[in-house]
């Protein structure tokens, strides 16, 4: 009887499978079969069960297989990322929206550290209520417009979406969904404690791919279906994203755990993209040239942060292989012992930072460049976050670099064949976008161009 409980379950999953490669004229037969074979599993199931016995019967035990669960998960996560950034369908773009949730919430929950099952509940119930609040807004839209579809929304928006207070509780669904997502202040907070936990693969996959979503979210949702509560509320969004830009940073300098300061820091550069996203939709003063400037930098800046926050995150991760520590004063003196590792450490960290040379700066100046033009104030306090940011960095790479060597770190390896392989192409990344970042600007200029025209 081993094993039945699990066919029971997995026969029909194996039937929609079935049913999607099979010729039409054999639809209906498959899903009968299936049917009658979930049937008849059913039936032997309850043959074989003892009436008299008072506990759990024909229990099955499969113990995790790490190495393989957690492969297997990151695909899954994988998966549901590429579905997201791809659906043009809420239904579609919600399911697979959710589906990155699960395996996320499982990878910190099971290989995670230290404190790792309050990390894994609070990261599930922010992004789980967020979706509850994205799922109310969507339903509201569709039992009035009759449609789910992304397009056809859009157009349905020119003329107003939804009347009056139904309007703007879509909106504060929507938006509040997608500010968990992101993380926007002040609904960041799960994010530092998500990443702190996770393994660093997980960390690196948090912060490059999923935290993107939400971003994706603002522009592929709420810009084109919201733009008149945008404007009207156009101040105090400019006001959230400079918090997520300064008091992330002074946030991230008050840290002593390296991958805590990473995570603050991953909240202040996000910051940087909806800045420039609100300084353009949410002002009425919007000229072309500022208005795709600010565009385009986001859109590198979210190509940006994720190469760049997840090589930071791997460095980090490389140190505390090590030594077994990730605390700031954990470390000193490692320049005279891992040059190559030190090294390429600055670049990504310079890169972060926005150095000219480097992918950051293309960005950050693009994205500031369009905002200062229609929302100089807000800007000029969310500059502030640049200065706090180099001196974080200053701070860490005189107490990681600089100094006597620490005691722990006299047997420290520099960089290995394969953690070279790993680091060096990324590296080389950074330099050939901050140099000559057309490359990458191209691909998305279009696209720029038709969002300015709808938009200006």
């Amino acid at each position: 009887m081993a094993h039945l409980i699990t066919a029971l379950i997995l026969l029909p999953v194996a039937g929609a499978f079935f049913m999607n490669i099979a010729p039409r004229n054999y639809v209906r037969p498959l899903a009968l079969g299936f049917n009658v074979l979930s049937a008849v599993v059913a039936l032997v199931l309850w043959r074989n069960f003892d009436t008299a016995g008072a506990g759990l019967q024909l229990v099955e035990h499969h113990a995790w297989r790490m190495d393989r669960g957690f492969c297997a998960l990151m695909l899954v996560m994988q998966s549901a990322l590429y579905g997201t950034f791809t659906a043009q369908n809420f239904v579609l773009w919600f399911l697979f929206y959710e589906m990155s949730l699960i395996p996320a919430f499982l990878l910190i929950k099971i290989w995670g550290g230290e404190n790792r099952d309050r990390a894994a509940t609070k990261f599930f119930l922010y992004t789980f209520l967020g979706s509850v609040a994205l799922l109310l807004a969507f339903l509201g839209i569709y039992f009035v417009k009759g449609t789910f579809d992304f397009a056809a929304l859009a157009t349905l928006a020119k003329t107003g979406l939804l009347p009056g207070r139904l309007a703007w509780l879509a909106f504060a669904g929507i938006f509040l969904g997608l500010a968990v997502k992101v993380p926007l202040y002040p609904f960041h907070t799960w994010l530092p404690d998500a990443y702190e936990t996770a393994p660093t693969g997980v960390s690196m996959v948090l912060t490059g791919v999923l935290s993107k979503m939400g971003v994706y979210g603002f522009v592929r949702l709420l810009l084109p279906l919201f733009p008149n509560e945008i404007r009207t509320l156009g101040p105090w969004l400019l006001g959230l994203a400079v918090c997520s830009i300064v008091f992330s940073a002074f946030a991230a300098w008050a840290q002593s755990d390296l991958k805590r300061m990473v995570a603050y820091l991953s909240v202040n550069h996000l910051g940087y993209c909806m800045l420039g996203l609100f300084a353009v939709t949410a002002t009425s003063v919007r000229p072309m040239p500022e208005f795709q400037a600010a565009l385009s930098g986001v859109f590198l800046q979210i190509f940006n942060h994720g190469i760049t926050a997840a090589a930071l995150f791997y460095f980090v991760g490389l140190l505390e292989q090590r030594r077994g520590l990730r605390g700031i004063d954990d470390f000193g003196g490692l320049m005279q012992r891992t040059p190559l590792l030190c090294g390429w450490m600055s670049v990504a960290m310079f890169s972060s930072l926005g150095l000219p040379g480097l992918n950051g700066f293309i960005g950050e100046f693009l994205i500031f460049k369009g905002s200062f033009a229609v929302a100089a104030s807000f800007t000029a306090v969310a500059a502030l976050g640049l200065l706090v940011t180099a001196i974080v960095f200053m701070r860490v790479m005189q107490a990681l670099f600089s100094g006597p060597l620490a005691e722990g770190c006299r047997t420290f390896p520099d960089l290995r064949p394969n953690e070279k392989w790993t680091v060096i192409p990324v590296a080389l990344l950074m330099f050939a976008v901050g140099i000559a970042p057309q490359f990458i600007l191209n691909i998305f200029n279009a696209t720029v161009v038709q969002m300015a025209r709808l938009f200006a």
